[in-house]
């Protein structure tokens, strides 16, 4: 273990970082090139660890103890004796090396130096360095002392002593250490540009609004928070530029492409809470939001048409549409006055209009991966009835459960969205990134979403989310950004857990 950490940078993450050290008992020197940065840093971390005694949680004398572990350091030389440096500062790659150089002065030969860097190579900050096999990244999420997750990155020349001090300092202190290589957006950053990515093309192709999509995937695969509240709430601009990084950094590979759109806002000053209006409006810093579409008014005169024979989803259905008077016919095919509902995968209604052979005045879709509960999700297309339209809003309402209506599109909201996230969390497998366990684990403590890419797979079924992917890459013309990832493909192909390993030993 480290007895003597030091840091640099005292903004958000510098007292973060030496708040969680000083809490599990090590001895932490803060150091800024601003005095007073380092004087607010202690007094904001006092101010913390105060709240936690006036609710219990921590005692007086704990508090004295904890904040006499947090030293000022008022010049860089002062970090001398530390066998740990971490830097967190401005996030420009010459500044960050030429700090490297300068801490190599000053520390012992065998001190570890580490980076907090979220967005630039680990490898490319030791390549100024003498002894970059003791250079590592560590990168915390704010707030520190709550996200119970660091990425422990292993540069290029990275020895694996340094991993495993850093590995032991982190849990000590209470976080998951997950280990990954020196790629782009390392590993959270890299499995989250999947969620806002994919539901910032939904709505630059029409499919539905900000707010539809917030609600679809709230109430159906039940993040805490849609992905425009998401990027109001971070800031628009930050978002889309750790977007562009990662895009770019991957040699514009077609699964990370941001969206234009954004960049317009961007350009516009649309930011979200820190500008009063992003992707929703704020007044005195409360989001407002736009009222559920109203049940049509309409009387329910057709029958309907399940084209899915689950004897479950049909009895649930019929269940709600008692309550308007609808009936579900039981026929193979339609009479010529029903409404036809359909449950594609992957595939827009149009599609499965065409192949099944239904008539399209009278077709609309049905999502399977809605909460049946919670919020309903129906699919229109151009060739639809409104009238009938209508009618379907109605009956699929009877129950009072919301319904969303949204246009055409292969895979929905929810399939789009959890099936792109599945997807690259399996391609991060592919390559060595993560281990299974490190993935799912990782993405559910930094990201807060309800299941990582893994467990969404076995949730909703590997076979069914290579279907989405697939049927969506052929609806778009076999475009790469849909393509299935070979570790999901063989696993499903193989009959085998999702989390099995590409060599199983001997």
């Amino acid at each position: 273990m480290f007895s003597r950490i030091g840091i640099i940078g005292a903004g958000a993450m510098g007292r973060g970082i030496a708040q969680l050290f000083a809490t599990a008992g090590q001895q932490v020197w803060l150091h800024d090139t601003r005095p007073e940065a380092i004087e607010e840093a202690l007094a904001f971390n006092r101010g913390l660890l105060e709240r936690s005694v006036a609710k219990g949680r921590l005692t007086p004398e704990a508090l004295e103890q904890t904040m006499a572990r947090m030293q000022p350091a008022q010049h860089l030389a002062e970090l001398s004796g530390c066998e740990l440096v971490i830097e967190a500062i401005v996030e420009k790659l010459e500044i960050k090396q030429a700090l490297f150089v300068e801490l190599e002065g000053l520390v012992a030969a065998d001190a570890v130096l580490a980076t907090n860097t979220s967005s630039l190579s680990v490898t490319r900050i030791a390549s100024a360095c003498q002894r970059p096999e003791r250079v590592a990244g560590f990168h915390f999420f704010n707030p520190v002392t709550l996200m119970k997750l660091v990425e422990v990155v292993r540069g290029e020349r990275t020895e694996s002593w340094v991993i495993d001090r850093l590995v032991a300092l982190a849990e000590q202190a209470g976080h998951f250490a997950a280990i990954t290589p020196d790629t782009p957006g390392f590993l959270v950053n890299h499995a989250g540009r999947a969620f806002g990515t994919e539901a910032q093309r939904i709505v630059s192709e029409g499919i539905a609004t900000p707010e539809q999509v917030d609600r679809i995937l709230r109430d159906g695969p039940g993040f805490k928070m849609g992905p425009f509240e998401l990027f109001d709430l971070t800031g628009l601009d930050i978002s889309h530029a750790v977007m562009e990084s990662v895009h770019d950094q991957f040699y514009n590979d077609p699964r990370y492409t941001p969206s234009y759109l954004a960049a317009q806002r961007v350009a516009a000053g649309l930011l979200g809470r820190k500008t009063g209006q992003g992707y929703y409006r704020y007044q005195d810093g409360q989001q407002l939001r736009t009222p559920d579409a109203p049940v049509p008014e309409v009387i329910v005169e057709r029958p309907f048409w399940l084209g899915n024979i689950d004897p479950e989803l049909r009895a649930r259905l019929q269940a709600v549409f008692d309550g308007c008077g609808a009936r579900l016919e039981e026929g193979d095919e339609p009479s010529d006055a029903a409404i036809c509902i359909i449950t594609p995968l992957g595939e827009d209604a149009s599609a499965a209009i065409e192949r099944m052979g239904l008539p399209a005045d009278r077709t609309l879709a049905y999502d399977l991966l809605s909460d049946f509960d919670k919020r309903r999700v129906l699919m229109r297309q151009p060739a639809l009835d409104p009238a009938l339209e209508a009618q379907a809003h109605r009956a699929f309402a009877a129950d009072g459960v919301p319904v969303e209506v949204i246009n055409d599109s292969p895979g929905f909201v929810s399939q789009r969205v959890v099936a792109s996230i599945v997807n690259l969390g399996c391609e991060i497998l592919q390559k060595g990134i993560a281990t299974p366990d490190s993935l799912d684990r990782a993405i559910e403590l930094a990201l807060g979403y309800p299941r990582g890419p893994l467990a969404f797979a076995e949730h909703y079924g590997p076979l069914n989310v290579l279907d989405i992917l697939q049927g969506m890459q052929a609806c778009y013309g076999g475009e790469a950004r849909y393509r299935p990832s070979p570790w999901l493909r063989r696993r499903v192909q193989l009959a085998v857990p999702l989390t099995t390993p590409d060599s199983r030993g001997r």
